[in-house]
């Protein structure tokens, strides 16, 4: 698509790429040095853009990796202005400007904007280049933003908003929702609205712009275009944003379809409707159809009853790829049940290509919370970096929601400064508020990743310098999961395959669980935690579906540790005398999911478990659980780090000994030694408030002493002892 450019008397003709995010919404154009220089445009100047509309734009030079390349990068305001689409060609040139004396603008979308937010729009206004005609776009608070159209400009022609400019806000005309222009009543979606989606818009462009722009292409190379994508992902990754970006986007009219809203009660009328779906798509050619909830419309027909579901998706596959050709359609759709689709529908030649949109992982992450806090007013706390890393398993969607909730924290702390009467705030007021990490922090509480609510995803809040001890096993972890996450290139340099899970095993209480949270915590990873039993259930198949949706959550949360606490329970040795087939089929489900056709990539299995002897042997060999590391009773040394680990927040008396309280909890695990500490704090407690009245106590008097914890290794010594005659006896 790259097109050489051609030069005469100072006009160019270059390829449109995409802006860079942080140039959305500034009015830019960047080029190439060397571009400017042939056009005899400085940086600052006013470029006129022509496609098959004309805008102007401030031109800008280009970053090293995009020049040589004759491109211009123009966002999607300026491109629709322009009224080119990404990858055609446009005709720039340097023109004279002027600054602006008046400007008229028309607020567009639902609402008439307020007399007194003028100076607010205007101060968002300033410095940008625009002409008669032009849309332009200004971000509000809280990720929302307001189009505007340009009505009038004094002097006429390009010109520059300036800080004395006049701007005049000129009332939508009242016409009927019919006779509206969309181009001044919809919102306008693009492909800078979405974050972390370059692989999907990559695929879809494919899809839907090659085949409508150069079908030539597809003629030489002597194959059909493809003709249907379908969408699939959890609720709030993008697949309808992506729809309306494609829509927005591309040369095609766009028809969307609602699935329910096809099905209607009378006979043969659903399938009608359908069947005019399609002649006006063919009418309006090229054109788009996108089917949003989909998997409503078009049901497995041997799983419905209804006949009118089974009528419409035999007409909906016949009008996909039946005997008359669709022409220049598209058939888009999107779900979040792919599996609930007819078979029929998923082969080649309807839906030709399935595009899964993925959780967003971090990088994406920044990306849509860059798009969504453009236009608040962050604190200098702010570092966007951090949430994204923070926000483990969060969509666009939640995403979206977290930003709103933070802006709303911020309303709510801000508050009581603010004078609130019946007139809007004045301009001044608003500029006082200010969104800061607090706020984000509270906005974390009141928002959980949506599309990982049934697993209870997590990340926890576990430090490698809260597990006392353990550094062998602390090592032999990192170099298992964290080395491939955060240096992957070394292993792929090497031809070296990570490990796909670890096996911790040992006596109880020695900090299996702690360590396996502390692993997800600090390597920036999601952790699910499941106990083996509570996959197990009384219905057949039910056990095994539940290991498998299992592992297709942790797909989507990757990179992810699946942690399988007594994992004995759930994975023991088969073909045992008495024992339930049930257990067997759970086990050669978990089988295949860590070795099986479908590999894991990024997701960590970590088993823990105190019965070493009665887990499967097949599950034990290398390719499944590679490592197999022994959580031992702690040493000296160990039960000391884990004294220090527990003891750090609590008042502790300057005289207590202990390395001599560690050599004191000799055999005791590591559950037994935090106990030992609780047991110390308690009866300092009962010492200087013996009564359980209501006198008053001095807490910084409170001390715990070398006889607390004297009392309390003597209590755990004799409850030890109990429980030992106690086992016997039983046994």
């Amino acid at each position: 698509m790259i097109e050489k450019a051609k030069q005469g008397d100072g006009i160019l003709r270059l390829t449109v790429v995409e802006a860079r995010r942080e140039d959305v919404g500034r009015g830019v154009a960047r080029l190439d040095p060397e571009t400017l220089r042939q056009i005899g445009a400085a940086p600052g100047e006013v470029l006129e853009i022509a496609g098959r509309g004309k805008t102007v734009a401030k031109a800008m030079p280009t970053f090293k990796e995009q020049r040589g390349q004759h491109l211009i990068q123009l966002d999607g305001v300026c491109r629709t202005n322009a009224g080119v689409a990404l990858g055609q060609m446009v005709t720039i040139r340097k023109v004279a400007h002027a600054i602006a004396q008046k400007l008229v603008v028309t607020p567009l979308g639902a609402g008439a904007l307020h007399e007194d937010e003028i100076e607010h729009t205007a101060r968002r206004l300033d410095g940008l280049a625009i002409r008669t005609g032009d849309r332009v776009r200004i971000a509000l608070f809280g990720g929302t933003h307001r189009d505007f159209l340009v009505g009038r400009t004094e002097p006429d022609g390009p010109v520059i908003v300036h800080p004395d400019t006049l701007l005049s806000l000129e009332r939508p005309r009242s016409t009927s929702s019919s006779s509206a222009a969309p181009s001044e009543s919809d919102d306008i979606i693009t492909y800078d609205d979405l974050g972390g989606m370059e692989r999907e818009v990559a695929k879809i462009r494919e899809m839907v712009e090659l085949p409508l722009l150069h079908p030539e292409l597809f003629e030489r190379l002597g194959i059909t275009p493809p003709k249907g994508v379908l969408l699939h992902g959890l609720p709030g990754c993008g697949k309808t944003l992506l729809g309306r970006a494609v829509a927005n986007e591309s040369d095609a009219d766009f028809i969307y379809v609602s699935g329910p809203e096809i099905i209607q009660k009378f006979y043969g009328e659903s399938e009608a409707r359908l069947r005019k779906i399609f002649e006006d798509a063919q009418k309006r050619a090229p054109c788009i159809i996108f089917f949003d909830e989909i998997d409503s419309l078009a049901p497995k027909r041997e799983r419905v009853e209804g006949e009118v579901e089974k009528r419409v998706v035999a007409q909906l596959l016949a009008l996909m790829d039946g005997l008359k050709s669709r022409g220049d359609v598209i058939v888009m759709a999107a779900t979040n049940r792919p599996n609930s689709l007819d078979p029929a529908l998923r082969r080649p030649g309807r839906f030709d290509r399935e595009i899964a949109i993925g959780i967003p992982n971090e990088q994406a992450r920044r990306e849509i919370l860059e798009i969504y806090a453009r236009g608040m007013p962050l604190g200098i706390d702010i570092d966007l970096a951090d949430l994204a890393a923070t926000t483990h398993g969060f969509t666009g969607a939640d995403l979206n929601a977290l930003c709103r909730e933070a802006a709303m924290a911020a309303l709510r702390r801000q508050l009581p400064a603010l004078t609130l009467g019946d007139s809007p705030m004045a301009y001044d007021a608003l500029m006082t508020l200010e969104v800061i990490m607090a706020d984000f922090a509270e906005a974390m509480s009141e928002v959980s990743p949506s599309g990982l609510r049934e697993v209870a995803v997590e990340t926890p809040n576990v430090e490698w310098q809260d597990v006392g001890g353990l550094d062998s096993i602390k090592e032999a972890l990192k170099e298992a999961i964290a080395w491939p996450v955060s240096q992957p290139q070394l292993f792929e340099a090497i031809g070296l395959q990570p490990p796909r899970g670890i096996l911790l095993y040992g006596p109880p209480g020695n900090g299996k669980t702690l360590i396996a949270k502390a692993l997800a915590s600090q390597s920036n990873l999601n952790f699910i935690s499941v106990k083996g039993p509570e996959l197990l259930s009384k219905y057949i198949g039910e056990s095994e579906l539940a290991v498998r949706e299992l592992f297709a959550r942790a797909r989507h949360a990757a990179p992810c540790v699946v942690f399988l606490d007594e994992i004995d329970s759930l994975a023991p040795k088969r073909g045992l005398d008495g024992r339930s087939p049930v257990t067997d089929r759970v086990v050669s489900q978990l089988l295949t999911e860590l070795d099986g056709v479908e590999t894991l990539k990024q997701v960590w299995v970590i088993g823990a478990t105190n019965r070493l002897d009665i887990i499967d042997d097949a599950l034990l060999r290398p390719g499944r659980l590679d490592f197999h590391l022994e959580v031992t009773r702690p040493d000296l040394a160990a039960r000391a780090a884990i004294l220090a680990v527990h003891l750090r927040k609590k008042p502790v008396d300057e005289r207590v000994d202990l390395d001599a309280l560690a050599q004191a909890a000799e055999g005791m695990s590591a559950a037994e030694v935090r106990f030992l500490c609780d047991r110390a704090a308690m009866s300092a407690i009962r010492r200087i408030y013996p009564t359980g009245g209501t006198q008053a106590v001095d807490v910084g008097a409170l001390r715990i002493e070398q006889r607390d914890f004297d009392d309390a290794l003597t209590a755990q010594i004799a409850a030890s002892k109990q429980a030992a005659l106690s086992g016997a006896a039983y046994s």
